[in-house]
């Protein structure tokens, strides 16, 4: 009973902050349906927590528990040597021995099993928990609330940063930010996938509102905020991003015609700058990473032997085997998952979620207005952010049950990108802001 009050209280103190604070008053969003949106996101939390309590309780596998457990063991050395608590939550001094025999080998999820060298996410989902165990007292719920939140907030700044480039859709954009299954799943735990929404939501609102003007510095500090949450989380999120947000940039700062062949030049720029960046930079080397994911994916799957493996071979090294494998990748990522409707509620709920991302592409080109009508660079940034992200999970991941977490960034964007093709006149009246 206490930990439901706990929890209550502190659902009823964002409900209030939701209330309260200017940035959530978005244009076509009333601040009452943010805050519904809200509560559902704890529901579907929620749901998770019972899933995994009820259904797999193998807690040790469970990334909504071992981030938790662990993070609970980061919290343990407050009472006793809080100098440590804070040089582990900052990361300041504490790589030694002291640390190795006290937390890290106490933890089950530190180091992981195979290490490709570059930052090891799992430390920023365990800080998190840490942190958040100040105010939680323990209760597991209590961090669902604040992942839901904080979740929350990076979609309500995506979509103020694109609500104006869909005028009349503003329901339709929140329905595509907020309501696809997979992203109210995994975007509502204690998960990365619900950080990770909050960096973007930081990062690219205020850098939206730089291509049209002047950014306070409060905005550029916010963007550096949500630049740093990405960079300690999925960092290829971000790294499938960049290469399409500069060339929108260029075009947005430059004006004029040829908007099209501008994207693709500066795309095409940003993709041989990577292509050759091993040669000043070697560990740059993309390709090599990307075989080296694929290498130790494989290897959990032959240890683990999940249900929702899809055979997939090693890709041979350099760019040709990314090549020579891009249409599994983009098989695996776009209509795999439709094989999943018979493994239970999730397998369901991703098959139709991928049955409807499949479904909007006919209607798009039903829907589509005359393409001069289209802003074609915010177009073409969604477009390749996208195939990237696709091409990367799908080279990276033949688990399905993995890969549909994996892709869960890319639902905003194949959103959008959707919804600035249709005439706003075509979509169902529900899904269009009225005219005042």
């Amino acid at each position: 009973m206490p930990g439901l009050v706990l929890t209550c209280g502190y659902i009823a103190l964002f409900l209030y902050l939701i209330g309260r604070l200017r940035f959530f008053s978005a244009p076509g969003l009333r601040r009452r349906t943010i805050g519904w949106l809200f509560l559902l996101k704890v529901a579907a939390g929620t749901a998770l927590w019972w899933i995994y309590t009820h259904h797999y309780p193998d807690r040790s596998t469970a990334d909504i528990f071992k981030f938790f457990d662990d993070g609970n063991v980061m919290f343990g050395a407050l009472p006793h040597h809080p100098a440590d608590y804070l040089r582990m939550l900052l990361g300041l001094g504490n790589d030694t021995p002291h640390f190795d025999a006290h937390y890290y080998t106490v933890m089950n999820h530190w180091y992981r099993r195979y290490d490709t060298g570059y930052y090891n996410d799992a430390h920023t989902m365990i800080r998190f928990n840490a942190l958040v165990r100040l105010f939680s007292f323990g209760v597991y719920h209590v961090h669902t609330v604040f992942a839901a939140f904080l979740s929350l907030t990076g979609l309500v700044a995506l979509y103020k940063a694109f609500a104006a480039y869909v005028p009349g859709l503003g329901r339709a954009l929140a329905a595509g930010l907020f309501l696809w299954p997979s992203t109210l799943i995994w975007g509502s735990a204690p998960l990365k996938e619900t950080l990770l929404f909050f960096g973007l939501g930081l990062f690219l609102l205020p850098v939206v509102r730089r291509m049209g003007g002047k950014l306070p510095w409060t905005g550029w500090a916010w963007m550096l905020l949500g630049l740093l949450v990405q960079l300690s989380l999925k960092s290829y999120v971000l790294a499938c991003m960049l290469p399409g947000l500069a060339a929108l940039w260029w075009c947005r700062r430059t004006g004029g015609r040829r908007a099209v062949p501008k994207f693709i030049t500066a795309y095409g720029l940003a993709l041989l700058a990577v292509v050759l960046a091993p040669l000043l930079f070697p560990a740059l080397d993309v390709a090599a990473l990307i075989r080296q994911k694929q290498h130790d994916m494989l290897g959990v799957v032959a240890a683990m032997a999940p249900g929702s493996y899809i055979p997939t071979s090693l890709m041979q090294p350099g760019w040709g085997g990314l090549l020579r494998q891009a249409p599994h990748a983009l098989y695996l990522s776009l209509i795999a998952p439709l094989a999943t409707w018979n493994t239970g509620l999730l397998g369901l709920l991703g098959a139709l979620e991928n049955l409807a991302l499949l479904a909007l592409v006919p209607l798009a080109a039903w829907w589509a207005r005359p393409w001069k009508e289209m802003d074609r660079p915010l177009l073409l940034y969604c477009l390749t952010f996208c195939l990237a992200l696709g091409l990367l999970v799908g080279w990276t991941t033949p688990v399905i049950g993995a890969l549909l977490r994996y892709r869960v960034p890319l639902l905003p964007f194949y959103s959008l990108a959707f919804l600035l093709v249709v005439r706003p006149q075509r979509m169902p009246g529900l899904l269009r802001t009225p005219s005042k």
